[in-house]
């Protein structure tokens, strides 16, 4: 059976988009999804997002990380997601939809720019070596050093299958503040196993962790990432965050068929 696809990138992290209104795709077959995410033998992406009809919302989004298994929230993936549905012209500039975490608002803006409502954090566990939070996706965040010279797959993977996170693991974050409205970071995803380019959950998990913990007092933060830059902004209630919008380009990168 040959399938049509469609490939996003958000700020270098890469999706592969399936239009499964129709239901027609094997879910189950995990194989499938880790081969088509493969970047030697299939399309190549850090996770392949399913758009699918829902009753109450535009639509609703799937996601499978590059391993093949489903997963929690996507940020990148749901803005690309949005990118997706406008040119399949099931939104125009605004969208609802439903994924993983629970209901998303988004809208769609000039120049391929797309801005998606994150779930509220209501618990930011500050620790001394770090802080954790779960912003749709559980995320380690921590300030190191020579951040351009850490090494992120090897000390990330350590802290993802540690103790200090079990069987389930973390996506861990490396931060450097660059001043007191821009942090860069540097992310090892859970279920792609590696750095990417960008994580948006974990842009997110940043830019709040970094107010909880005082290294900042604002509530819109610019996020360097490896693949460009995000925007994260939020409203702050005592140690509770709402509103919170991830801000960023979402483009098209191509499209074509493959055999399955």
């Amino acid at each position: 059976m040959q399938i049509e696809f469609y490939k996003y990138q958000g700020t270098g992290n890469d999706f592969v988009m399936i239009d499964n209104r129709s239901n027609f795709f094997p879910k189950e077959d995990i194989q499938l999804i880790e081969r088509l995410c493969d970047r030697r033998f299939g399309i190549g992406a850090d996770g392949l997002i399913l758009l699918e009809n829902d009753s109450e919302t535009d639509f609703r989004m799937v996601y499978y990380n590059s391993d093949g298994n489903e997963s929690s929230m996507c940020g990148n993936g749901g803005r690309c997601l949005v990118a997706f549905a406008n040119q399949l012209g099931v939104i125009n500039d605004k969208a609802t939809f439903i994924a993983t975490d629970g209901l998303h608002h988004a809208s769609v803006g000039n120049d391929a720019i797309v801005s998606l409502q994150m779930i509220d954090v209501e618990e930011v566990q500050k620790h001394d070596s770090h802080t954790f939070l779960n912003t749709g996706s559980p995320h380690h965040v921590q300030i190191v050093e020579n951040l351009q010279q850490y090494n992120v797959k090897e000390n990330g993977a350590a802290i993802r299958y540690g103790a200090l996170y079990g069987e389930k693991g973390s996506n861990i974050n490396f931060v450097k503040k660059i001043d007191d409205d821009t942090f860069s970071l540097r992310t090892y995803e859970r279920g792609v196993e590696d750095e990417t380019l960008a994580c948006g959950t974990g842009a997110t998990a940043v830019a709040i962790a970094m107010n909880a913990i005082g290294q900042t007092d604002k509530t819109s933060i610019n996020l360097n990432v490896e693949g460009g830059k995000l925007v994260v902004s939020f409203d702050k209630l005592g140690e509770n965050f709402s509103n919170v919008f991830l801000t960023g380009p979402a483009k098209f990168v191509f499209k074509g068929t493959i055999e399955i």
